[in-house]
């Protein structure tokens, strides 16, 4: 054994094992072929395979075991070994670093072990990880030919800049690729502007101005047949008016172009709540009696809406992308 050879970590180091694992950086793994045959046929095919007597003598072995050398680091192999054990004898690690799923990913297939790649696969399309990094989600998923966790990861990339800036695992895309994420970022943008075209999916929603006084200007009361109008300016050229052009809040067309520029490259809901948070504190600082008192509960029923409303156009894009 080489010198720089070391031992892995409890379970990996039992007296009783039949057989070592040695990781591509030289530390030993002490296993049950029993255990590793019954996880993968990989394994049970290899543990079965009689070793000629001139390789036997050419065989390297550790401390009266027979030492099997992978291209595994010993990390990943660590994670991968534990999937393989009894949960009595180990736990099932974490996986909620990009690298080690891509890693865990492509040894499962190796091997043969379909329930770890399955852990893997999840991992990629755990939702927090997809909110935090999207674009290395959707590099290592392409990557391993995942197709459905691909395209969850492509819709979560909406959330970026339509011109991405460097990240981790770009390396893994080709230009061909990266075209493609790009194509589709654009195609969902400008379908998600054009909503802006025919605001027929609000008006249809509130019905009358008298269900969204919150943005109408005006404030009724049932018990009472007047109304009152608020005193915020109103627009001179109203481009997004719902139901009554010459009483469209200044403020409101201020928030639907500012919302749609911005959905032009980011085009999720998350850029409509931004947005839409940002309104809320303006109008609430101006103090008007009629509009701030409604305000953040009727936002946050535009909001629910117009972001259905962007998953339902969203979803009508499809990635040109093959596998």
């Amino acid at each position: 054994m080489s010198g720089d050879t070391n031992y892995a970590a409890t379970p990996f180091d039992h007296a009783k094992a039949d057989i070592i694992l040695r990781s591509s950086d030289n530390i030993n793994f002490r296993v049950f072929k029993l255990f590793l045959s019954l996880a993968s046929p990989f394994f049970e095919t290899l543990f079965d395979i009689p070793q000629p007597a001139e390789e036997s003598r050419d065989q390297e072995v550790e401390d009266g075991l027979v030492v099997i050398p992978v291209m595994e680091d010993s990390k990943t192999l660590d994670a991968l070994l534990r999937f393989c054990y009894p949960c009595t004898l180990a736990e099932d690690p974490n996986i909620e670093v990009l690298k080690d799923a891509m890693d865990i990913l492509e040894a499962a297939r190796k091997y043969s072990l379909d329930a770890i790649e399955k852990k893997a696969r999840q991992a990629i399309a755990n939702p927090k990880i997809l909110e935090a990094e999207p674009l290395r989600c959707f590099a290592i998923a392409h990557r391993g030919r995942l197709q459905e966790e691909t395209l969850l990861a492509a819709r979560y990339t909406l959330t970026q800049p339509l011109i991405p800036s460097w990240f981790q695992e770009i390396e893994l895309l080709t230009a061909t690729d990266l075209l493609s994420l790009l194509t589709y970022h654009k195609k969902c943008g400008d379908a998600v502007f054009a909503l802006k075209l025919d605001l027929s999916w609000v008006t249809s929603h509130y019905g009358s101005s008298e269900a969204c006084s919150w943005l109408s200007g005006y404030y009724y009361d049932s018990r009472s047949p007047n109304s009152r109008s608020c005193g915020c300016q109103k627009s001179s050229t109203p481009r997004c008016a719902l139901f009554n052009p010459s009483a469209t809040l200044q403020w409101w067309e201020d928030f639907m172009e500012e919302t749609f520029t911005a959905l032009r490259d980011k085009p999720c809901k998350e850029t409509v709540k931004a947005t839409a948070d940002k309104t809320v504190q303006t109008v609430k600082a101006r103090n008007c009696q009629v509009c701030s008192p409604k305000i953040t509960e009727g936002m946050r029923d535009f909001v629910d809406l117009f972001s259905r409303k962007i998953d339902e156009t969203v979803s009508q894009i499809e990635l040109e992308l093959s596998f």
